[in-house]
């Protein structure tokens, strides 16, 4: 049994849970790149949500207007009612824009550097109007970069904003900015990152989906191939022997030599319906028709068939064990060259065995048995042929029993 290191995929498949699990978090907070049906609807529940925060400056428009009079108060009441407006702008019309890093710089919405800019101009004026309190407004301008431009560009503006939170004490000293404004110099980063990690998941989702769908596809192939492998192989090999025996018999015994074309007549059409079945993933095999159509086969090839009746067969893995049973036929009949042939099924477990000269085991298998093998892997089982010491060849195919642990 071969034992691979599950170290690596371990820490991968930890990065990948962060960084999809987070996506998704990102996702539902934000609503970034949504286009459900209910889109226009949530894009307004997001801006109300977003500008609700300025209500925090209806005190500091207040304090103005005690402290300087109507008309100042009034031009800051117009600054955040616009500015509010431009954010409503930003969470309706641009939520929909291309988030991807690689996007084409010249695919971002060009109304968008207006309304940046805007929103700056009605920052600054408002931290002049109101001082210090205005200054969380310039989050506002990072969190609009970061949802409407590629990553790189709205690295830039989130540097920026964040360089004027941490210069901001310098020049206009407040009695609350200094220690606050640090913190609100993080925020913009945080949110950068994170709206990083939401890229990057949706990223792996978009891989992991494209990986499966091409290993469906590679799975559905080897299928295929298998199946094609085991019914063309099969029926040939029979079909080539029974037009063998007819070409002896048609000068003995013109009965038996025309009942032998009529067989192989019959095992061709019933190829060419396997075939068809196989490829619209409809073919169906059991153990009873295998043992029937080995007989059958092991007959015309002049090999005793020692079999189990057909009518006393009945395991839960009858399907399984007719794909063993009738590549093991085809490689008896094909190659084995023995007089006699012994098949014996239990529960879990199909043997076959011949008298035939034999063949090295340790030799690279066909496909036929490379494909018997992935089958019975797939269903938790193990193939194993050997060589007796009296000749021939035993083909054991065995599956856990139900309910074990393995």
């Amino acid at each position: 049994m071969s034992t691979v290191s599950t170290r690596g995929s371990a820490r991968e498949g930890w990065e990948k849970g962060l960084f999809v699990s987070s996506g998704d978090f990102v996702d539902r907070v934000f609503g970034a790149g949504a286009a459900d049906a209910d889109g226009t609807r949530r894009g307004w529940f997001g801006a109300a949500l977003a500008t609700g925060w300025l209500l925090y400056l209806v005190p500091q428009i207040y304090d103005s207007w005690v402290e300087h009079g109507t008309g100042r108060a009034a031009g800051a009441a117009v600054a955040v009612l616009a500015f509010g407006g431009l954010i409503v702008t930003a969470f309706v019309v641009f939520r929909r824009l291309d988030w991807d890093e690689q996007a084409d710089p010249r695919s971002v919405d060009p109304r968008i550097w207006p309304l940046l800019a805007g929103m700056a101009a009605l920052s600054a004026v408002l931290m002049v109007l109101l001082g210090a309190a205005a200054l969380p407004t310039v989050l506002y301008i990072a969190v609009v970069a970061i949802f409407s431009l590629p990553t790189r560009r709205s690295a830039v503006v989130v540097a920026a904003v964040s360089a004027t939170m941490v210069v901001m004490p310098v020049f206009a000293p407040g009695r609350w900015l200094g220690g606050t404004a640090l913190v609100l110099a993080v925020i913009p980063p945080v949110i950068w990152l994170a709206r990083e990690i939401g890229l990057r998941g949706r990223r792996l989702q978009a891989i992991t989906r494209s990986q499966r769908a091409d290993l469906a596809i590679e799975a559905e192939r080897n299928r295929v191939a298998r199946d094609v492998h085991d019914i063309l192989g099969h029926s040939l090999t029979v079909i080539t022997i029974k037009t063998e025996l007819a070409q002896r018999l048609i000068d003995v015994d013109v009965d038996r030599a025309k009942t032998e074309l009529a067989d192989v007549e019959r095992l061709a059409r019933e190829a060419l319906a396997g075939v068809r079945d196989t490829v619209g993933g409809l073919r169906e095999v059991s153990l009873r028709r295998e043992l029937a159509t080995a007989h059958t086969a092991l007959t015309a090839a002049e090999i005793v068939a020692v079999l189990p009746d057909s009518t006393m067969v009945d395991t839960r893995h009858s399907e399984l064990f007719g794909w063993v049973l009738r590549e093991a036929v085809t490689n008896v009949v094909r190659h084995s060259a023995a007089g006699h042939c012994t098949v014996v099924v239990t529960e879990n477990s199909i043997e076959i065995t011949d008298d035939g000269h034999g063949f090295d085991v340790t030799a690279p298998s066909g496909s036929g048995l490379r494909g018997l093998a992935e089958r019975l892997r797939a269903a938790g089982g193990t193939l194993t042929i050997s060589t007796p010491s009296g000749g021939g060849v035993g083909l054991l195919a065995t599956v856990p029993a139900e309910g074990s642990v393995r």
